[in-house]
């Protein structure tokens, strides 16, 4: 997932920042790499849920399938 490299990126310069003792830097940078995390999450559980549905979608119509085989 990209935005979680650019967390990883954005949370290194913040301690890069803090480091330099450039404190207000560091916590935009710190506060942006939270979001750009919690961003990859999201994405990545949407992912998880989407291939669930598929998964549910398959197995619907395969019983569909099969109660009209039935009849």
């Amino acid at each position: 997932v990209p935005e979680l490299k650019l967390a990883e990126t954005k949370l290194a310069q913040a301690k890069a920042d803090m480091a330099d003792e450039s404190y207000k830097d560091a916590r935009m940078q710190a506060e942006q790499a939270e979001l750009d995390a919690r961003l990859a999450e999201a994405r990545v559980l949407t992912q998880k849920s989407q291939e669930q549905l598929n998964v549910l979608n398959t197995r619907i119509t395969r019983l569909r399938k099969q109660l009209g085989d039935a009849q």
